[in-house]
């Protein structure tokens, strides 16, 4: 069992020497997904697994990140500098690196249950050991494949004046419930080790998230090689997105509940939903332009068009970095409370913010305090802010400071009283974001490292099953969690669409997994379970595909994510589809609308084949116009050419590695075909830049001065992506 201390180390080498004394050579290691693994801990374990061939060592996590580092050429010459400015001074998780290049050592396995999306696609290892959970089921099924150490780096502390406690900070999603499960396990007789390794860059993230040190069997301590945190930069929105993240906006609901995912297109819904509470004008011409109210009436049934002034509460397993410009541009208001009876009052209108004396009236009424109050009473109005937090409860009577007061609310004096010295002015301790793991830019990390005490506890850490589950028995029931998230909207991407209203999100149908199921099959479900929830997908109507576009709308797909009878609203480009409730053929018809027009005639023509729409159906000539010009046309709209910027919070990526990498993503859809790579070789030969206008962008790529044939070429395919992208002004040989 654990002691009162757990073993503190300043030597990664000594930490692992503690946990195989603890538990043997058999290691069973789970990890948290995505920032939270102990790299410095996990790196030395590793390398003991490769220096000693009997150790035998089971890697379990998800979301293993490492630094992009290309795989061709040209990739690695663009990406090498980005690296090191960002990745540089963080260590690289060691067995991740050896997963990429296949070359693990014999007794060394890795079973991830998330994939970064497309990471392993082509790596048989990876797709063989890839573990296919629920996100809530994760837990169990680490249980079930024998874990005996668990390693968590953790933020300390002492740093925040709370000695003997640290924080699980990006990572209690599957900690808080797999702690007490090792305990237990250890307790039936099989030896386990927990490690916590501290690391001071780690954001401090209080509520349930802070737990005492000595739930951990060994503590790394060693300030001197603490490193920064994994970042993940801010990608670029594509106009498509946007518009994507613009339709959705209209579906949340003021006074609701968000959960999004991450990527792209969350960062455009945060955008537009930004849009439309601080500048509502333009984002209502927007509305009108694309005549959102008339085509797609769901908008007046679950959405809005006015800033949010009630405010949306967030409740969602990855909090990504959007939830802090929402909370930074005031849209993430709305506090909820861990009382189920009391939100239910909140929700309706009985209780405000504004503490007084009928807040009282109403809580006695519903039979929620006594009169006289008693002690337990006084704790949690305390707790609450409904009485000031000097108030004690002595002797059967209230005291504040040197006054004692009657703690009966049925007398008048009493109840003046209470309502001069002892009563608060506002509720206090509500929770305006619930989220599991965070994984996000440093920009998002420093924002929370330097959020106000006061601010931090409105964001509480917790549990994935708290989050994902209407029911768990460690935090809350499913009265609580559905008094919290009412007008739920849960808002995620899917790769593609099938007719029939399933989605494929996770997989191909050659049975490669392309990311996990991660938790949306949760919130989906959900959805159809919490009165007024909505499942909102969103995917971009169209893809490349080996140099050819192809529809993300299709008939069929032998693959499924999301089954058909979970569905509802789907979101393109060309607007929204309400499927839930509807009968087939609206279904096949309400997603052909949102289809791209290319694809829409032979999707109508699969369905009539099919018996699922009738044949003397037509596409309507309104339904023509999703083209990539209309998009281009929307982005634009009333001149407002500055509403939708590619980067709407910030980038890591400077001007000329976003002139470059256009350049490069030309050139890489340009040469996705045999035909397509001689044609653009042939092209690139003829390439010189005697002007020395990308004279500056060749010299960031390594390529001003090239030596051997093949430099050369390569300096000729980037003047040439350079040329057909014609993004960089003349500017001779001046930087960019």
């Amino acid at each position: 069992m654990a002691a009162d201390a757990p073993l503190r180390l300043s030597d990664t080498s000594a930490c692992v020497d503690a946990v195989i004394e603890r538990v043997g050579k058999n290691i069973t290691l789970g990890l948290p997904l995505g920032l939270g693994k102990p790299v410095r801990f996990v790196n030395a374990l590793y390398q003991r697994a490769k220096d000693d061939p009997t150790l035998n060592l089971h890697i379990v996590t998800a979301l293993s990140l490492l630094a992009p580092a290309g795989s061709s050429s040209l990739e690695k010459r663009f990406l090498g500098p980005f690296t090191e400015r960002l990745y540089g001074r963080i260590p690289e998780l060691a067995y991740a690196r050896d997963v990429s290049a296949n070359r693990l050592p014999d007794n060394v396995r890795v079973s991830e249950f998330f994939f970064k999306a497309g990471s392993y696609l082509n790596n048989t290892d990876q797709q063989r050991n890839y573990v296919c959970t629920n996100y809530t089921h994760a837990v169990r099924d680490l249980m079930a494949l024998g874990v005996n150490v668990v390693g968590q780096m953790v933020a300390p502390g002492a740093d925040h004046g709370l000695p003997g406690q640290v924080s699980l900070s990006s990572n209690p999603d599957l900690t808080l419930d797999l702690l007490p499960l090792m305990r237990a396990r250890e307790a039936e007789g099989t030896p386990v080790a927990l490690l916590a390794e501290l690391n001071g860059n780690m954001p401090f993230m209080a509520q349930h998230a802070a737990v005492d040190e000595a739930r951990f069997d060994i503590v790394l301590d060693d300030p001197g090689t603490d490193y920064p945190l994994f970042s993940a930069p801010q990608m670029a929105v594509s106009p498509e997105e946007h518009l994507i993240g613009f339709y959705a906006s209209a579906l949340l609901k003021d006074g609701g509940t968000l959960q999004v995912g991450i990527g792209s297109l969350g960062a455009a819904l945060v955008h537009s939903a930004i849009l439309r509470h601080q500048h509502n004008e333009r984002w209502q011409t927007v509305f009108r332009d694309l005549n959102v109210a008339e085509r797609f009436p769901v908008v007046a049934d679950v959405g809005g068009t006015e800033p949010f002034s009630e405010g949306l509460y967030g409740c969602s397993e990855m909090m990504v970095d959007g939830f802090y410009y929402l909370l930074e541009a005031g849209v993430l208001t709305r506090e909820v409370y861990d009382h189920a009876a009391l939100q239910e009052l909140i929700n309706r209108g009985v209780i405000g913010s504004e503490v007084s004396l009928d807040t009282l009236d109403v809580l006695y009424r519903e039979k929620l305090i006594d009169s006289p109050l008693r002690a337990r009473d006084v704790r949690w109005l305390r707790r609450l802010g409904v009485l000031r937090g000097d108030v004690e409860f002595k002797g059967g009577r209230l005291t504040v400071g040197e006054q004692s007061l009657d703690a009966d609310l049925g007398h008048e004096e009493s109840r003046e009283a209470i309502q001069a010295l002892a009563l608060g002015d506002r509720l206090t301790g509500g929770i305006v974001m619930h989220g599991g793991f965070y994984v996000g830019p440093e920009a998002f990390y420093q924002s929370l490292r330097e959020l106000p005490q006061q601010q931090r506890e409105r964001i509480c850490m917790t549990s994935v099953n708290y989050i994902n589950h209407l029911y768990d028995h460690e935090f809350g029931n499913q009265r609580l969690k559905a008094a919290q998230r009412v007008h739920g909207r849960f808002i995620n991407s899917t790769m593609m669409y099938t007719l029939s209203g399933a989605a494929v999100s996770d997989g191909l149908d050659d049975g490669r997994v392309v990311s996990g199921v991660g938790g949306q099959y949760n919130f989906v479900a959900m959805a159809h379970e919490l009165p007024g929830a909505r499942s909102i997908l969103t995917l971009r109507s169209t893809r490349q595909s080996g140099g050819d576009t192809v529809s993300n709308i299709v008939f069929s797909y032998g693959h499924c994510t999301i089954p058909r009878h979970l569905r509802d609203i789907v979101i393109t480009e060309y607007g929204i589809a309400d499927l839930r409730g509807q009968p087939d053929e609206q279904v096949y018809l309400r997603l052909i609308r949102i289809a791209d027009s290319r694809f829409q005639q032979a999707l109508l023509d699969q369905a009539k084949k099919a018996g699922k729409v009738a044949r003397d159906f037509r596409l309507p000539p309104e339904w023509g116009n999703n083209a990539p010009e209309a998009v281009r046309k929307a982005m634009t709209v009333a001149g407002q050419d500055d509403l939708f910027p590619p980067f709407p919070f910030g980038r890591d990526f400077t001007d000329e590695e976003l002139t470059l990498g256009k350049a490069l993503k030309s050139l890489k859809a340009a040469t996705a075909t045999p035909r397509g790579k001689l044609v653009t070789l042939w092209r690139a030969l003829r390439e010189k830049d005697e002007s020395g206008r990308y004279a500056s962008l060749l010299e960031r790529m390594g390529l001003a001065e090239p030596r051997g044939l093949k430099a050369k070429l390569e300096q000729r395919l980037v003047i040439h992506g350079l040329r057909q992208t014609d993004t960089q002004p003349d500017t001779g040989n001046q930087e960019s």
